[in-house]
């Protein structure tokens, strides 16, 4: 059973690391592009709703099982679902949770290296003077392991090394020491940079360096509603997927963090707490930062075919250096370091979440100590991610993105919240929720959770397997169907894979093996708790 007696050093610092846990790359990378991809304000209202259906109900269900989990010595989620559904099958979908937790660490560990690798370039220099077309050509060519542009053989690989060697030494440390530090001094830290860059961003004026519309321009598209859009499926996916993203849901970390509060510590407070800094973080200044400077230079016709054409996660490396030297010299240079060092922050805080449960496990479970738990973690991360390093162009990051940071996550959160609702049964978890709770959560979010939440959930994972091509529900079920390539079935058949040969297998088979891998540990971690419960 459980020999992990570990606890939060104060209430401060538990909302700290479970805000670091949740802001990251999908606050200030994946909010605005999938803001700009979806229209705007067109994507404002459907992603508000799913914040309130989807988003905190959720938080409330996955703090409640974790502190009803850690007060039985369970500080991760397998046996913790075991209890709650009192049957040994839902240990294995508990499972899940390190499916998507060590597949996203393998490749999220690769994006978070890109900010320590460009916040250096950014403090040497390097950006200084290059036109547009070259830093994109230095982002293409920073996936190349026969190119260099600090000097170093293979530097992409390097500095994943580097990065899941911080990752290791931190968990080492353990929450107090380590994770609770790091939140305590880095989310402040974060905020204090991306006030800098929003502000800055904001003052940006027609012709400052030529600049062709104003900086609260970008804002305006943000926040001018389009209710045309709430008849949009895409769009509500979309929003949805945002959500889970960006609260990290659906992962097993908030059960994780949680298990470790005090029995009677509030809950709901904590909840909603690290809930609204992270839609502060993500709505105010992850929307202002790339959506003001971007807009306010190149303009929002522009910027929406730059992001056509790139998407993803690597727009703001392609563009960003480039306008931050339009800031001048010295300010460009500060702009620069503030903006890949808050990417760092935010990327480095969440890596440490989805590290927690599987070192907790293997202490709980295997007896192994802290530090050995944290290199089997640092372990699995460099065999699976390493992949994503040399073959980012050949599609390996987006199928790992895809299968366990998309459908693994819906997954799990679409079975967990059965599990919390019809089997546990919703009125027993709401009362645990509110259990010690100095506020009241309005009884609406408990309806939410009993009724809502599961059937939009199932709704959503429906419509993931099989959604049409183009989206077109009325033309499928006219003239036959066609899956799209961002269908579950449709990727499947390969139509979402820019490489459907050697390398799309590769990048499954090895998935698959962290899938298979994670049932084995819960499979042998019961075996050893039946082994002491029946030695006399």
């Amino acid at each position: 059973m459980a020999q992990t007696n570990e606890q939060w050093g104060s209430r401060i610092g538990l909302v700290l690391a479970m805000a670091g846990n949740a802001v990251g790359f999908g606050n200030f990378l994946r909010f605005p592009i999938q803001a700009i991809q979806n229209g705007g304000g067109a994507f404002i209202i459907p992603y508000l709703v799913c914040f309130i259906l989807l988003g905190l109900p959720l938080v409330f269900v996955e703090w409640t099982m974790g502190r009803f989990g850690g007060a039985m010595g369970n500080h991760t989620v397998p046996f913790t679902m075991q209890k709650m559904g009192k049957s040994r099958l839902w240990k294995y979908f508990g499972a899940i949770s390190f499916f998507t937790t060590i597949g996203i660490a393998s490749y999220y560990c690769y994006l978070e290296s890109w900010t320590i690798s460009y916040l250096y370039h950014s403090l040497i220099g390097t950006f200084h003077n290059m036109p547009q077309s070259e830093i994109t050509r230095f982002f293409n060519e920073y996936h190349n392991i026969r190119t260099t542009h600090s000097g170093l053989p293979y530097e992409n690989i390097i500095i994943f090394v580097l990065c899941i060697v911080l990752n290791v030494y931190i968990l080492c440390k353990g929450l107090k020491g380590g994770i609770e530090k790091v939140a305590t001094y880095g989310i402040p830290l974060l905020v204090v940079f991306g006030i800098f860059l929003a502000v800055r961003g904001l003052m940006i004026q027609p012709g400052e360096e030529g600049a062709v519309a104003t900086g609260i321009s970008g804002l305006d598209f943000l926040w001018t509603p389009q209710f045309k859009s709430l008849l949009d499926p895409k769009v509500w996916l979309a929003a949805a997927g945002q959500i889970f993203f960006t609260l990290s849901v659906g992962m097993g970390t908030i059960q994780c963090y949680a298990s470790y509060v005090k029995k009677n510590d509030d809950i709901a407070l904590n909840a909603l707490s690290t809930s609204f800094v992270n839609e502060f973080v993500e709505i105010v200044l992850g929307g202002t930062i790339l959506l003001s400077i971007s807009v306010g230079f190149f303009g929002i016709e522009n910027v929406k075919e730059l992001v056509a054409n790139e998407g993803g996660f690597g727009i703001a490396f392609q563009t960003m250096p480039f306008l931050f030297q339009k800031f001048g010299t010295i300010v460009g240079t500060f702009c620069g370091v503030a903006f890949f060092g808050l990417l760092f922050i935010a990327g480095i805080t969440s890596s440490l979440a989805m590290g927690t449960p599987l070192v907790s496990f293997l202490q709980d479970e295997y007896q192994m100590k802290k530090r050995n738990a944290a290199l089997f973690f640092g372990l699995a991360v460099l065999i699976f991610g390493l992949p994503t390093v040399l073959f980012f162009r050949e599609g390996v990051f987006d199928e790992y993105d895809y299968w366990a940071g998309t459908v693994g996550v819906f997954s799990f959160a679409m079975i967990q919240i059965i599990l919390f609702s019809w089997v546990y049964g919703a009125d027993k978890g709401w009362k645990e929720f509110n259990r010690s709770a100095s506020i009241k959560v309005p009884n609406f979010f408990r309806w939410v959770i009993k009724y809502i939440t599961p059937v939009m959930l199932i709704l959503i994972f429906i419509a993931a397997f099989i959604q049409p091509a183009n989206g077109d529900w009325k033309e499928a079920f006219t003239n036959g169907w066609q899956f799209d390539g961002s269908s579950v079935i449709g990727r499947m058949m390969g139509k979402g894979s820019r490489e459907t040969g050697i390398y799309t297998s590769m990048a499954r088979y090895f998935l698959l093996t962290i899938f298979i891998s994670g049932f084995l540990l819960v499979f042998f971690a019961s075996k050893k708790r039946k082994t002491k419960k029946s030695k006399p």
